[in-house]
Parts: structure tokens; C-alpha cells; sequence
């Protein structure tokens, strides 16, 4: 397609924007110049166009049953009867790209947009035999914890359909945990799989960072995307974690070489002699509910008595990590996902040209219908990021080495950490005239636990500790990096000792170990 050529004016625009100071008469000479650099660009177009692949036809519909607005989208896609998750049934973040099949993104600024190519965990999936049943609803461009910002409804908690489920992967968490579908895959950039896990009262595992390919998926800020996978049992956790891991070779997120480990029989070796460092900082924060804290305390005298050794310890940089966090996600995010409408550039990595081109004009189009934390990223970051010129996601970058250490100076003397996933258990839906300042809060004020170890990129899984005034609470296991191994062991030896974890009232019990 041919690019309309700048005039002298929009040139002018530019050279203001950039602080060039042309003159006219410079800006005359520049029009030819610029207009012969066109040509590049529509010819990189015409080669993209050569292997480009078309939009596969596969069927999807938007479901009339949906009491928990879980489903963005229900289909039916597999391609084998073998493979290691033959039979069971899967639900992808609308934020992961299906080929064929609508992804909005929790987003109106997404409406529309149907993707080319399956993610690489899709096609992992799919090879291992899982049936892809749906896309689940999550927060507008994945930038909530709460349930509430996805277009065009709010998702409900299974356990109390007045309240909030969490988020952003608010609905892989609600259909695993109404026994809606065997396993989700959900996405996290500062507790997005482990936050709805806590609330919803089911297993959510944060990988190491890297560890699973984001390739396909809609990102936030480069290094903090994760995958993961929510599910109702730690067996089935490590055995997708096993699908989904590995080195796809297009996401400069990974190392260039991963060994591969057998997580689920890892969990057959004894748990006996683990050690476990109990965060300090993790209790009693300002938002902190006393039973939570009570329960996660709980859960760790029951990982002693089957045989693991737990102390407290002190990780003072805890108290500070959501400073870096705050930084990366708002100047970083708006670098990146606002500004960069989404991929941004500058890292090796396969892009999505359509759907860069789609949110482009949709966020445009529709910026007023975004979340409003998605609108104070925006704000936020853009300001900083004028006013420094970037120099705080620079120092906040450079903190995280300092914040990562500090939690591997506590590793080098314990096998995992604990503390309490969210300070609280699900709140009440909010009403639609809520102020600001509640907004953000109900959205943002459950993270302080979870951001860190996005930033870090250790992994984290979060499993249920107890049920707090009739809800869910979760316990929160870290690890060392490419350790996800032993925070399974931890996680599976608790699930063993009580038995199993609950479920809400009336969900499906079609779920398997």
C-alpha cells in the first residue's frame, strides 16, 4: 500500500516534536529526502505480504450462557488424541493470540481484531493433546488485579458472584475454579496469575521469567511479561508447566538454552529437610487482613509437620520493591505498551504487525473507553519519562538487580520463601460511579506481595492457604530462578498434607489429578 507523503507541514510538526528547530526553508529540502525513504517501508510491506499467513478459519461464538462473564469467546480447537494433556480441556487469557479466533484483551480498543498465528504455548498445547475450549475474559489490557475494568463486564468470583474474582487473568481463575475447564493459561506482569489464584481458591505458578515463551502474546512491558499455568491441583500445574516450558527461539525474554526438567515426577521426591524462610516483610502490611496472615502462618506449620523445616527471616528490600515495580510498570508500560502500541522496538522477537496496526487505531479511536489504570499508566509514565528523559526506568532497572539479590542472599539459606500471596481475600464488586482514588485501589492495592518477583523474575506459585470468612486466602511459594522444580515440591507437599484443596458450592467436579 502506498504511504501518503508528508507535506512541509507535518514535517514541521515533527522537527518542533523532536526539538530539531528547522527552518522553512530546511524543512522545504527535507520533503523530498523523507518522501524517498518511503519506498523502504512499502516495500518491507509487499515482503511481509509474501509469507504472511491468512486468518485460519476456525469457529468461535460468544456464549449466551456466561453468569460469571468468564468467556470472552467459547470454541472447540484440537488437533490429537495424544500427548500428555489428551482429554483435557484448556482456556487461554484473551490476551494470548488463537489463530482464528477474536481477542480483544479484556479491551474496546481491541474489538475486531482476530490474530494469524497461535501463540507459541497454543501450539504447545495443542501438540500435547489439550482441547482449547474458549478464550477467558481478563482486566482491559491486562492492568488491573480486580476483575472489574474487562470490557465489555466485570468477571465474579465463583465463591461469591458479588465480588471481584481477580485479575488480570480473572477468568482462566474463574472457569478453573468452577470446574468450567481442566486448566487456563493466564499471564503475569505483577501477579496476574497468582492474584486471581488467591481470590478464586486454585493454583496459579508465576515461571522463572523466560522459562515460558511469550511469544503470541499481547505484552506490557518487555521485562516483566510472564506466562503460566492455573489449575485446580499442583500435579496439574507441573505437568502443563512441563507443555509450556521451554525455548521457542523468537522471544528475546528467554535464555538461548533451557534444560529440560520433568516438574511432575519432581514431585514425587520427598519433601523432607526443605527449608523455608518465612518473609517477615510479607506480614502485616498497612492493607493486610489478620486472618489471612493467620492462615498463611497456618499452612506453614503444616509444611513442618510433614517434615520441612521453616524460620523467619527478613528481606528489608521487600518493604521497597514496589517503588522499582511502580516505575517499570507506568514509564516502562507507556513506553512500550501505550506509546509502543503494545511491542514497541528495539528487541530481538516475533512481532504482530496486525495487531500492532488494530490496538494503534483502536487505541484512538477508543482511548476514552480504557481502564482508568491503564489511563494512569499512560499519564504517569509519559510525564516521567518527558520530564527525565527516561532516566528513572533507567535507575529502576538497575534497582532490580540490587532487589533480586536481596532475595537470593535469603535463598542461598533457605529452598523457598513464604508469605502470603494477597493481604486480603476478595472484595465486593464496585458500582460504576466509584471515585478515583477507590478505583485505584480496589484495582491496585492487593500487589505488594506479587509485583516484586515479576520484577526479579523468580518463580512464584501461589496455592490455597484456607478459607477466610467463607473465602479463599492464598500462600505464596518463591523460589531460586530455573528453580520451579522445588517451589512445586513445597506447593504439592502442602496439597498433600491437607488433603486436597476446596471448591466453590455447586462447581463441576470433572476435574483429574
Amino acid at each position: 500500500m502506498a504511504i501518503p507523503a508528508p507535506d512541509a507541514a507535518r514535517l514541521a510538526a515533527l522537527s518542533q516534536h523532536y526539538g530539531f528547530a528547522l527552518a522553512e526553508a530546511e524543512i522545504d529540502e527535507f520533503v523530498p529526502a523523507v518522501q524517498a525513504t518511503l519506498a523502504a517501508s512499502e516495500e518491507v510491506e509487499r515482503l511481509h505480504a509474501r509469507t504472511a499467513p491468512a486468518v485460519p478459519e476456525r469457529e468461535s461464538s460468544v456464549p449466551a450462557d456466561n453468569p460469571l462473564n468468564a468467556w470472552s469467546v467459547r470454541t472447540r480447537i484440537s488437533e490429537t488424541t495424544e500427548g500428555p494433556l489428551a482429554g483435557r480441556t484448556v482456556a487461554v487469557k484473551d490476551n494470548i493470540a488463537v489463530a482464528g479466533v477474536p481477542m480483544v484483551n479484556g479491551s474496546a480498543t481491541m474489538d475486531g481484531f482476530v490474530p494469524r498465528r497461535d501463540a507459541t504455548v497454543v501450539r504447545r498445547l495443542l501438540a500435547a493433546g489439550a482441547t482449547i475450549t474458549g478464550k477467558s475474559t481478563c482486566e482491559d489490557l491486562c492492568f488491573s488485579g480486580a476483575s472489574f475494568t474487562s470490557w465489555p463486564a466485570p468477571v465474579r468470583n465463583p465463591w461469591d458472584r458479588s465480588r471481584n474474582a481477580g485479575g488480570s487473568s480473572s477468568g482462566s481463575a474463574a472457569l478453573v475454579a468452577n470446574g468450567d475447564v481442566d486448566l487456563a493459561v493466564g499471564g503475569d506482569q505483577g501477579g496476574s496469575v497468582r492474584i486471581p489464584a488467591s481470590f478464586t481458591g486454585i493454583v496459579g505458578h508465576k515461571p522463572t521469567y523466560g522459562l515460558v515463551p511469550y511469544t503470541g502474546a499481547f505484552p506490557i512491558e518487555q521485562t516483566i511479561d510472564h506466562l503460566g499455568p492455573m489449575t485446580r491441583t499442583v500435579g496439574d500445574a507441573a505437568l502443563m508447566l512441563g507443555v509450556l516450558a521451554g525455548v521457542d527461539g523468537y522471544d528475546s525474554r528467554q535464555p538461548t538454552v533451557l534444560d529440560p526438567v520433568d516438574y511432575l515426577a519432581a514431585l514425587r521426591e520427598s519433601p523432607a529437610g526443605l527449608r523455608i524462610g518465612v518473609v517477615r516483610e510479607g506480614f502485616g502490611t498497612p492493607v493486610s487482613l489478620g486472618g489471612v496472615d493467620d492462615a498463611v502462618r497456618a499452612a506453614v506449620d503444616v509444611l513442618r509437620s510433614a517434615g520441612l523445616t521453616a524460620d523467619e527471616v527478613s528481606v528489608p528490600w521487600h518493604t521497597d520493591a514496589m517503588a522499582v515495580w511502580n516505575v517499570i510498570a507506568t514509564e516502562g508500560a507507556a513506553y512500550q505498551m501505550v506509546d509502543g502500541n503494545a511491542y514497541g522496538m528495539g528487541t530481538w522477537g516475533q512481532y504482530d504487525p496486525e495487531l500492532i496496526a488494530h490496538y494503534a487505531q483502536g487505541r484512538l479511536a477508543r482511548g476514552g473507553e480504557l481502564s482508568k489504570t491503564v489511563q494512569l499508566v499512560g499519564l504517569s509514565g509519559r510525564y516521567t519519562f518527558e520530564l527525565g528523559g527516561g532516566k528513572y526506568y533507567a535507575m529502576a532497572r538497575n534497582l532490580s538487580y540490587e532487589l533480586r539479590d536481596a532475595y537470593d542472599a535469603a535463598l542461598a539459606e533457605y529452598d523457598v520463601l513464604v508469605m502470603p500471596t494477597l493481604p486480603y481475600v476478595a472484595r465486593e464488586l464496585p458500582s460504576r460511579d466509584i471515585s478515583l482514588a477507590d478505583y485505584l485501589d480496589t484495582a491496585l492495592s492487593m500487589i505488594g506481595n506479587t509485583a516484586p518477583f515479576d520484577v526479579t523474575g523468580h518463580p512464584a506459585c501461589s496455592v490455597p492457604a484456607g478459607l477466610v470468612d467463607g473465602l479463599p486466602a492464598g500462600m505464596m511459594i518463591i523460589g531460586k530462578r530455573f528453580d520451579d522444580a522445588t517451589v512445586l515440591r513445597v506447593a504439592h507437599a502442602y496439597e498433600q498434607a491437607v488433603g486436597g484443596f476446596p471448591a466453590p458450592a455447586g462447581a463441576g467436579a470433572g476435574v483429574t489429578s
